[in-house]
């Protein structure tokens, strides 16, 4: 790898041509235009001079945008931090619900209504496991991934379940600690097919569009569908971390592009058939395009989400009280972190100190001169990306 070849620099390649040929909406339009500018003199942002030698470094402000790939590696730290500190101290199970690809046609017709399906068939399947089995109220954390690794539609669910419960007399009850698997995979994975299918089929009736979906569904019906469950891993904050890697990803990182011609993109991915092994895939740029903007949430739309004796709500109903792991593993740094600036947070979560000078790497980097945002003239998203990428 070690290109430095971004997204934007794709954007800018090739998305007149993919604006031309796909028409994208105006919310994919508003990502393409975010992921651009940022981090460029276009967002704003400031000067700075180091106070020990005579570097100057101007640093300009992210676009905020959840898909972007430059403005995701602190929200991470941040979440996982946050996760911690309302997560039991107990063992966690990973467990991953899959779709058969017959039902991505429903995907591309309605995101919204897809997604939220899926997340409803998810609940409901650990909701009713968690009472059939163990006769307690559970609870999960879950993260919506739309993505296979070579940018094609591939909507699962990564989730995070505790191996403990509340149960109906309000008493803690630790689960799954005699078994490899926190549930009996074939069942979790029929009752999830039933769910979802059932769910999908009522969400179109109601839009009159079933009789056009109907022939994916049955063909969903005949397929095996899997759910993988991992088995339980090593401590609480380990197991967060894990799922820290799969909470604010984005369809392709920066770092997985390899080089791009006039014509073409290549970047990097995982053949898990053949253990994970590292491939090289190429792609024209429209057709990359086409496929990232595939992923791109609809607007508003909460793709991390809790369930059960997670879910906020739920706690306060219930009144429910326990002891997060992060009492146990940073219960020392829980007073100064109130008092922390957002530079000193990073530093802590990250090892990556901002302020430091990047030349002499003794001195402190100052703030000297605020650099104004470039306003454009008032036009839509489609009209700013074609005389941008002209």
């Amino acid at each position: 790898m070690g290109s430095d070849l971004e997204i934007a620099d794709i954007i800018v390649r090739f998305g007149k041509l993919y604006i031309q040929k796909h028409q994208p909406s105006a919310e994919k339009m508003k990502v393409l235009f975010n992921i651009m500018q940022c981090r460029t003199a276009d967002m704003g942002g400031h000067q700075e001079h180091c106070d020990c030698c005579p570097e100057v470094r101007y640093s300009y402000n992210s676009c905020g945008n959840r898909h972007c790939p430059k403005c995701l590696a602190a929200k991470q730290a941040v979440w996982i931090e946050k996760l911690m500190e309302q997560t039991l101290a107990v063992q966690h199970y990973h467990i991953i619900f899959t779709v058969p690809h017959e039902l991505n046609a429903i995907c591309l017709f309605n995101r919204r209504l897809y997604y939220k399906a899926l997340f409803s068939a998810v609940r409901q399947t650990l909701h009713s496991f968690g009472y059939t089995h163990y006769a307690v109220e559970t609870g999960a954390v879950c993260v919506l991934h739309s993505w296979g690794q070579n940018l094609t539609l591939h909507p699962h669910i990564h989730c995070l379940v505790p191996a403990a419960g509340y149960t109906l007399d309000g008493k803690w009850k630790q689960i799954g600690q005699q078994q490899k698997y926190l549930y009996p995979i074939h069942q979790l994975s029929d009752s999830f097919k039933g769910k979802l299918l059932d769910g999908l089929k009522r969400a179109l009736k109601k839009l009159n569009k079933y009789t056009e979906f109907d022939g994916y569904i049955q063909a969903a019906y005949k397929k095996k569908w899997v759910v993988h469950c991992e088995p339980s891993l090593a401590s609480a904050d380990h197991v967060i971390k894990y799922l820290g890697q799969y909470t604010h990803r984005v369809a392709i990182s920066n770092d997985r592009i390899v080089s791009m011609t006039d014509t073409h993109v290549t970047f990097i991915t995982k053949d898990y058939r053949e253990n994970a092994q590292k491939k090289p895939v190429s792609l024209s740029g429209v057709e990359f395009l086409h496929r990232f903007c595939q992923h791109i949430l609809p607007k508003r739309f909460v793709k991390i989400r809790r369930y059960g004796i997670y879910n906020h709500t739920t706690k306060r109903n219930l009144e429910l009280q326990f002891v997060p792991v992060l009492s146990k593993v940073e219960k020392i740094l829980s007073d100064k972190k109130k008092d922390e600036t957002t530079a000193q947070r990073i530093k802590r979560l990250t090892g990556f100190d901002i302020g430091k000078c990047p030349k002499c790497k003794t001195g402190r980097m100052h703030i000297v001169r605020e650099l104004p945002r470039i306003r454009s003239p008032s036009r839509t998203i489609q009209q700013l990306l074609y005389v941008l990428l002209q």
